[in-house]
């Protein structure tokens, strides 16, 4: 049978999946056009297939360069249960190994090869004088911001990736990373000198994995409390060190939870073995150090765990987003301290390159500003990517907490107080110590005759750690951007200070991460089901000798036990399901599932499937509605703010909304010409946002209309 040349075919016939997500189908449309491009797609948003549907629908091979050794087997094993012809060159295939595949090479027998950058470049260039007598029609490099100085995980080999365009003119290259700022950024595209580059910026936004930061005391009972809503799950836990990781490993171990730990330290051998047995979901938890996980594209990961503070906003956005690759719910917890700040500093200096220790060193305290953040935690990782956000996204633990709020204007002049008289030249810690009234050896003398030294001694040096945080964010306080950063009062200090302003503070919460439960599946569905498709996924698993998420990812198994297909019709219809493995599989998951059903006397519910909405309602509140109620009753947007006491941007939102949902045709909100004016710059656009589109437009057109616009083209399924 010939090959499918459509993307949309391809994507269903190997890969099981119905339609592109984030901005795949452009970018997969502008590599066939044989052009160059950068994409930044979130970790588990499935930047992979941005090349892989190429690959197959090209003549020729496609070589993908991949820093990872696990992350090619994963890779490669995944696409030959998919029926896809892939391959790896590694230090980890016996030579009789490698002499196959370069025969496979030889023969055009492969679609992809995957391989290290030293094995590409290496070798005085032989390697790429026989690549040049193949026809290779694509190069993908994932993990593209390893290739710059300024990024987290800087790999000097990398650098001579610069070459591939003068070895292989006209062959289209596409960069792939999930982590980049716009330096990095930058510097990617003037490393590996791309030809005229589009470039496809994804949203970053993660929205089933949940953020919450707790203060790092007494972390690992805080710890054992987090693993009770996450039992039987998988979950990894970052340490600093290995000796913390393997500790950890042996408290966790005695209290009863299935864990092992995985660091450089350990033998390779038995290194190897650990990350297998998680992999295969053969033991539940890892604790690591980031040596773990860069590799491992395992979709099941539950919880991410941060015991210590990671170096970097790249890091931890790229850590966390191990959670949750199959789109299911997921939580991400950080414990804080600013002392790890300072114990971080040292180790992120480079030695004789005082610029990029300059620019680690700021994104240290960028990471050190998430820990203490008063605001959406989600926002703020979203903005540091440049990409806009909602104040608030309702599953951060910022936003999903609500916070009491007291009069804290006393506390606010003692800590004012104490930070002026000591002169401005002390940071947090110093000046929580003399609001103590701390004996400790490194307060001087003259500063404990102040009048503000022991005068905080009523609350905890926690409680004061917090109330310092909010002085902060409500602009009361600021520290100066150096090594140790010190307090400095504001503008906004006298006030207080002269007692003319009242302050309102937070009280301190106790179980910050608590309101994120034990995870809910997203969709209703049979329980013991589900655990029985898991045993079958398990059975194959072993057989093939690959992980189990390989097989079928958990979200696969829910779409089973929830919709109970019935035949095989029904089972195209579940995501996951591509020729191959249906072929392969179907059968025998499709025999359980009527097995089951017909035990209960369970009526399949695939007709709900069909009809299920593809999002969530925004309307989840009365408000909205009652927006919509006034515009049916032909009021105008500025009346129904007006009777509704609230701003016009707002009732937009609310309208907005409900195009989104199809409960509101757009043309009672705006004219069409107005529509077909701002609908090309949408389609258009390649940056994730809507500031982009309102730059190509006339100045009179609102933000709120083009979102109009946006939502209904979305409720459409146009973008």
């Amino acid at each position: 049978m010939k090959a499918p040349t459509d993307p949309k075919d391809v994507l269903k016939k190997y890969f099981g999946y119905t339609k592109f997500r984030h901005r795949q189908e452009q970018i997969i449309a502008h590599v066939l056009d044989q052009k160059d491009s950068l994409v930044l797609m979130p970790t588990g948003g499935g930047k992979s297939l941005c090349y892989q549907v190429p690959a197959l629908i090209f003549d020729g091979l496609t070589l993908v360069v991949s820093p990872l050794i696990a992350l090619m087997k994963d890779q490669v094993d995944a696409l030959k249960l998919n029926g896809i012809k892939a391959a790896y060159l590694n230090s980890a295939l016996s030579a009789s190994q490698q002499s196959e595949v370069i025969n496979q090479l030889k023969n055009s027998e492969l679609k992809l090869l995957y391989l290290a950058p030293e094995r590409l470049i290496g070798s005085d260039g032989e390697f790429i004088k026989f690549l040049q007598t193949l026809k290779v029609s694509m190069i993908a490099i994932d993990e593209a911001h390893c290739i710059s100085q300024w990024g987290h995980d800087f790999r000097p080999e990398y650098t001579q990736l610069s070459k591939l365009k003068a070895n292989f003119p006209g062959t289209p290259v596409i960069a792939l990373t999930a982590t980049a700022d716009r330096l990095t950024k930058e510097d990617i595209l003037k490393q590996l000198k791309l030809d005229k580059p589009a470039i496809f910026l994804s949203s970053f936004n993660r929205e089933n994995i949940h953020y919450f930061v707790a203060p790092k005391r007494e972390s690992y009972a805080q710890l054992l409390d987090f693993l009770k809503n996450h039992e039987g799950e998988s979950g990894i836990i970052y340490t600093l060190s290995r000796a913390s990781a393997e500790g950890l490993a042996a408290s966790l171990k005695a209290d009863g939870y299935d864990v092992l730990p995985y660091h450089a330290g350990l033998e390779r051998e038995l290194r190897d073995k650990h990350q297998d047995m998680f992999i295969k979901d053969e033991v539940k938890i890892i604790t690591a150090t980031i040596a773990f996980g860069m590799g491992i594209d395992k979709s099941n990961v539950r919880f991410v765990v941060h015991m210590d503070l990671p170096k970097n906003i790249e890091g931890y956005y790229q850590e966390t987003g191990r959670a949750g690759r199959d789109g299911l719910k997921s939580d991400a917890l950080l414990f804080y301290s600013y002392a790890d700040v300072m114990k971080l500093q040292r180790f992120v200096e480079v030695e004789s390159n005082e610029q990029q220790s300059r620019i680690m060193l700021k994104k240290l305290h960028e990471m050190a500003e998430y820990g203490d953040l008063r605001t959406c935690r989600r926002k703020y990782l979203l903005n540091y990517f440049d990409e806009e956000a909602d104040n608030n996204c309702g599953s951060c633990d910022i936003c999903l907490n609500d916070r009491e709020r007291f009069d804290g204007t006393v506390i606010a002049q003692k800590a004012l107080s104490a930070v002026a008289r000591l002169e401005q030249k002390f940071g947090a810690g110093y000046v929580i110590d003399i609001l103590k009234g701390s004996r400790s050896e490194k307060i001087r003398e003259e500063h404990k005759q102040l009048k503000t030294y022991g005068v905080g001694a009523d609350l905890t040096k926690t409680e004061w750690s917090h109330y310092i945080k909010d002085l902060l964010y409500l602009g009361l306080l600021n520290k100066t951007n150096a090594q140790f950063p010190v307090l400095r009062l504001t503008e906004k200090s006298l006030p207080v200070l002269k007692g003319e302003e009242k302050v309102m503070l937070y009280k301190v919460s106790e179980t910050i991460y608590q309101s994120s439960g034990k995870p809910q599946q997203e969709l209703p569905m049979e329980a013991s089901l589900f655990d029985h498709l898991k045993l079958l996924r398990k059975r194959f698993a072993v057989s093939e000798n690959v992980p189990p998420y390989i097989i079928f990812s958990d979200a696969t198994l829910q779409e089973l036990a929830t919709y109970l297909p019935q035949n095989m019709e029904d089972l195209k219809e579940i995501s996951g399901f591509g020729a191959v493995k249906l072929e392969k599989y179907g059968e025998a998951f499709l025999e359980k599932v009527i097995e089951y059903c017909a035990s209960r006397k369970l009526k399949t519910q695939m007709d709900q499937k069909q009809r299920k909405r593809k999002r969530k309602s925004n309307l989840n509140t009365p408000t909205k509605l009652e927006s919509l109620r006034l515009l049916r009753e032909k009021n105008t947007l500025e009346e129904i703010a007006e009777k509704r006491g609230l701003s016009v941007s707002t009732i937009e939102s609310h309208l907005n909304d409900c195009v989104l949902e199809g409960l509101i045709d757009i043309l009672e909100l705006m004219p069409q010409a107005l529509i077909d004016e701002i609908t090309p710059a949408i389609m258009e656009n390649t940056v994730p946002g809507i500031k982009p589109v309102k730059e190509k437009l006339r100045d009179d057109i609102t933000y709120g209309q083009i979102r109009a616009v946006y939502n209904f083209l979305q409720c459409k399924g146009v973008v």
